[in-house]
């Protein structure tokens, strides 16, 4: 039986970088599932029908620096919403989730939607105020322009979103282990998810 982590959470909580972490420390594949969607916005923002492009996505597109801008981000979170879409992209989550040696999974549906069953599931979140700082200094150190303020209002939109959204929405499963990371480094809040996957082991 495969030994699927799901970790969930809001953007720039800190899944990301602690998925990434979890899936090095037991050497499991890790995908973003993320990245689908912003793969699917690029690919919208091109002109392109959102709905076809999920459809025909190739493995080989989910480039992450070319990924990370805030003008795809927006665009990843209005394709999200798209049903088609999210159909369109569930086959390929789950047939990594069940990888026969185990898999690392991170997005916002993962423990309630794609891997219901996962060994483990992780709910990740943090402030709106502490995701927007760390956002903002992203953004910053990658040499983009940024205002805090807009960052702040643009991170608490995307929450709606992704709450609010009538398929698959943002929200922990009933057996996840909720992690804020407000008042943790992120060494803090790798270690405690390692700690959560290593007792499930």
């Amino acid at each position: 039986m495969s030994f699927c982590v799901a970790i969930d959470g809001p953007a720039a909580a800190g899944k990301g970088t602690i998925a990434k972490s979890v899936a090095t420390h037991f050497e499991l594949p890790h995908l973003d599932s993320g990245l689908l969607y912003r793969a699917v916005g690029a690919r919208e923002l091109q002109g392109e029908d959102p709905v076809s492009a999920a459809e025909a996505l190739d493995p080989s597109e989910l480039d992450a620096e070319k990924l990370r801008t805030a003008e795809i981000a927006k665009a990843a979170s209005r394709v999200a919403v798209i049903p088609e879409v999210r159909a369109a992209l569930v086959d390929f989550q789950r047939v990594f989730a069940q990888r026969a040696g185990g898999a690392v999974i991170d997005g916002r549906d993962i423990g309630t939607v794609i891997a219901p069953d996962a060994a483990v599931k992780l709910f990740v979140t943090a402030s709106v105020e502490a995701r927007a700082e760390r956002r903002h200094a992203e953004l910053m150190a990658r040499g983009e322009a940024s205002d805090l303020a807009q960052v702040r209002d643009d991170v608490a939109a995307r929450d709606r979103r992704d709450r609010e959204r009538t398929l698959s929405p943002l929200v922990a499963a009933e057996d996840a282990l909720t992690l804020d990371t407000t008042d943790l480094t992120i060494e803090e809040a790798v270690e405690a998810a390692i700690a959560a996957v290593a007792a499930k082991r």
